[in-house]
């Protein structure tokens, strides 16, 4: 197949192509999607193994090969397109905010901004979740990086990030991107309107934060705080184009609002798993549950569907070599979907996650090795906390059919084609306190 018709079913439709060159091919096929490296495609646990445990000296990251938007997103000192070995030190100091005595407190913020935004959901109409889920993710996001305070500098930031998703989230604009490559976005002067006044409003934060102690900042616990701290004591403050990019990395929400919006969509259409996990947040003791409604939510929909890693020398498989220069790209999307691993795949079953953990390296949402998703614990305490302060808050009933209803895209991730519709109506009894 030509490279531009290759490309051409990769920006229009990716995951059902994938799933045809899976069925005409096998486990191992190459894509020729652009003009750089090709695409070796692996479904093979054992094959993603042999990338994940690679050193740094035979792979490189290439999160910009599948996704073209990060690089002129999140910019080039972000700590996920730094190569080593910047990566893991700044990984190294990144990773305290993420992990420890801090989740707790997290877990509690979650919750609190949660119920902060069904109070102002409409009940009895129809509304689609999937909006209301990037509401509270960038909410999240938000404070875990600056802190509770809430400042006019802050709400101004807000509302400038969420004109940047809508921009990016753009149809249209998503089409020519992933077709023609990040330099597309680079020179668009419309990205550049909507980029900017981010860039600006973050580091307007930053000044202002160092140049007023009065609101106790430098006791602060926020990410941002913890970050500065971390650098100074390594003996390299960031510059304020560090800052630029690893804040707009940790501010920019994709991912987790829409593994929320997919845990939804695939809830009411399936009303005994809801009720189970319904009477499981209800009782209050155990979330058991949750935690399998989350972990099958990632498999059938997982955050990213490929995982590219540049080779920078030839890495062997069994039967065959990939040369040096090509990018090996283990697969989420379809080793989630093998039947050898998870028999009725594309069933959504919780259930086949109670007391049985997935084989290595075949549960693989948030990537794998040194450069799994650093805040991977972070996103899993917020999808299954909002998931149970949902439920424990109000009814929820499907508005849409009982089949799925396709997937759109986003600048980062897919989301339901339907936006995961729902009719929400008051839950009449009082809710348990979610726990923490």
């Amino acid at each position: 197949m030509p490279s531009a018709v290759q490309a051409l079913g990769w920006s229009s439709r990716p995951l059902p192509f994938l799933e045809r060159c899976a069925r005409r091919y096998g486990d191992t096929f190459t894509l020729r999607v652009r003009r750089g490296s090709p695409w070796v495609i692996l479904t093979r646990p054992e094959d993603v193994k042999v990338v994940f445990t690679a050193d740094a000296e035979t792979v490189a990251a290439s999160a910009v090969e599948a996704s073209p938007t990060l690089g002129p997103l999140l910019g080039p000192r972000s700590v996920m397109l730094l190569e080593e070995p910047e990566h893991m030190a700044h990984r190294k100091l990144m990773l305290p905010s993420f992990h420890g005595e801090r989740m707790s407190s997290y877990g509690e913020m979650v919750v609190d901004v949660t119920r902060r935004e069904i109070a102002s959901w409409p009940r009895g109409e129809r509304i689609a979740l999937w909006p209301r889920m990037q509401a509270i993710s960038a909410e999240v996001l938000m404070r875990s990086t600056f802190g509770p305070v809430e400042t006019d500098s802050l709400r101004v930031l807000s509302e400038r990030l969420r004109r940047l998703t809508s921009w990016l989230n753009d149809p249209r604009r998503l089409a020519f991107t992933t077709a023609l490559g990040p330099s597309w976005l680079t020179r668009s002067p419309s990205f550049r309107a909507v980029m900017e006044p981010v860039e600006t409003a973050v580091l307007d934060e930053v000044r202002r934060r160092r140049n007023d102690d009065s609101d106790g900042a430098a006791e602060s616990e926020d990410v941002l705080t913890m970050l500065e701290r971390a650098h100074a004591r390594s003996g390299s403050p960031m510059d304020e184009r560090e800052l630029r990019d690893e804040l707009v990395t940790l501010l920019s929400d994709g991912p987790t609002s829409t593994s929320l919006a997919w845990a939804f969509e695939r809830l009411l259409r399936h009303p005994e798993k809801l009720q189970r996990l319904r009477e499981e947040i209800l009782a209050g003791d155990d979330d058991t549950y949750a935690e399998a409604v989350m972990k099958e939510t990632l498999r059938l929909c997982p955050v990213v569907p490929l995982i590219m890693r540049k080779l920078l020398e030839p890495m062997a498989f069994e039967g065959r070599t990939i040369p040096a220069g090509a990018t090996a790209a283990p697969c989420p999307y379809l080793i989630h979907r093998r039947e050898d691993i998870y028999p009725g795949a594309r069933a959504f079953m919780p259930e086949r996650f109670l007391g049985t953990p997935a084989p290595p390296y075949s549960w693989i949402p948030f990537g794998g090795g040194v450069r799994r998703c650093l805040a991977a614990s972070f996103a899993q305490l917020t999808i299954k906390r909002v998931i149970q302060t949902v439920l424990s808050e109000v009814e929820l009933q499907p508005a849409g059919g009982t089949s799925s209803e396709g997937t759109t895209r986003s600048s980062v991730a897919f989301a339901p084609g339907d936006e995961a519709l729902a009719i929400v109506t008051r839950r009449l009894s009082t809710a348990r306190a979610v726990s923490s």
